[in-house]
């Protein structure tokens, strides 16, 4: 078995859309009426849809879950989100851990929590 694709609910498609092509360069691969899937995998799901589906509330901004990213040039990345243009509401600044990854932690617009961080070696 391998995992596919990661799904996330979101209330306004095209902003999804925007958010997620502006600032990490995904790219729409599929559209079918309220779910669209974007290169590396990432899947939205209109919220309307997925409540009707699951019969659940959806819980923004829960904290249950990241979205990971990592970024060479996390400065650059830092003044794109800085620059973007819907405020962008940070869990954590650009900090940099005992190990000395960087990374910068955010919502995105259906507060769906994102860290993006600097390679790890493996």
């Amino acid at each position: 078995m391998k995992l596919k694709n990661v799904l996330i609910t979101v209330s306004d498609m095209e902003r999804s859309k925007r958010f997620y092509r502006e600032l990490f360069g995904l790219e729409v691969i599929l559209d079918n009426d309220g779910n669209v899937i974007l290169t590396e995998g990432l899947v939205l799901q209109d919220a309307s849809i997925w409540k009707c589906f699951v019969e659940r509330d959806i819980i923004p901004r829960n904290n249950a879950s990241e979205l990971y990213f990592e970024e060479a040039d996390l400065d650059g990345f830092v003044k794109k989100l800085e620059a973007y243009g819907e405020p962008i509401q940070y869990v954590n600044p650009l900090m940099e851990h005992s190990w000395g990854q960087k990374v910068v932690r955010f919502y995105d617009p259906d507060g769906h929590l994102i860290e993006v961080g600097t390679p790890m070696q493996q």
